[in-house]
């Protein structure tokens, strides 16, 4: 069990992380009985668990989750359809890489909070600045994670591709493709994480639907049991999406021992 970097059973696996939920949950309900913290900043957990289904029987929120989800994912395919050739090439090209390595580099490192006047000023109040703010938070941490993992793609490979006759679009499409699409699949599971974090930031300009919208109108009221069933339900939808991932990811690349 504690062996260095050793696997554990499955069973103990997810024995130890009910366990760690349960010891948090009841740290959390030992807080707020304890009254240390009053219950208008700290409820319970059962109360945000009843405010969980309270925002379902009194605000509609499903309609709200569909909105969210619909954002997150038009955002991070866009963000998937533009940074997967583009790391490619940069991997694969030097000069690609070279030209657009530096701004690259540049652009994610800027704060997207503080881009968020300048995208309203770009595109408006509408549906444009909110999958905006997604995309960035998103395409640029993508795209050098896509190219890393390309260029981890050994060179005997290519080598050995291009002794046997193979021209660059072969070598890219029956080599390189296919020994960096495991990691890339990875990698699309986290930075679809991060696309999740950006959602409140993005929802609360001039929002009128969406799980970030209801938790910035919710937190005006200090409602605060709403706010945190608002913060959890964006925890089991990432929690939930971050899982098929793992699945499909094992399914995929089961032979590859991936």
């Amino acid at each position: 069990m504690w062996a260095f970097r050793k696997p554990i059973p499955r069973r103990l696996e997810v024995f130890l992380g009910l366990a760690g939920l349960f010891v948090f949950l009841a740290a959390w309900q030992g807080l707020a009985m304890s009254g240390a913290v009053r219950e208008q900043f700290l409820p319970s957990p059962w109360a945000v668990v009843e405010a969980f289904f309270r925002l379902f029987t009194e605000r509609d929120f499903g309609a709200d989750i569909v909105i969210s989800v619909g954002r997150v994912w038009y955002a991070f395919l866009l963000a998937v359809v533009v940074a997967l050739p583009l790391g490619l090439l940069m991997a694969c090209y030097r000069s690609i890489g070279a030209f657009f390595e530096p701004f690259i580099d540049f652009v994610r490192y800027l704060p997207v909070p503080a881009l968020v006047p300048l995208l309203i000023i770009w595109f408006g109040v509408g549906e444009a600045s909110k999958i905006a703010v997604l995309f960035m938070g998103t395409f640029f941490q993508l795209v050098l994670l896509i190219a890393d993992d390309t260029k981890r793609v050994p060179s005997e490979y290519i080598e050995s591709g291009f002794t046997f006759g193979a021209n660059q679009w072969q070598i890219m499409r029956d080599i390189v493709i296919p020994a960096a699409l495991p990691n890339i699949v990875d990698n699309l599971r986290i930075t679809l994480g991060w696309c999740w974090t950006y959602l409140i930031i993005a929802e609360i300009v001039a929002a009128s639907s969406g799980i970030g919208h209801v938790i910035w109108a919710l937190r005006r009221f200090v409602k605060t049991p709403e706010v945190m069933a608002g913060i959890v339900a964006i925890g089991i939808i990432g929690l939930l999406t971050d899982q098929a991932f793992r699945y499909l990811h094992r399914r995929a690349f089961a032979k590859q021992g991936r």
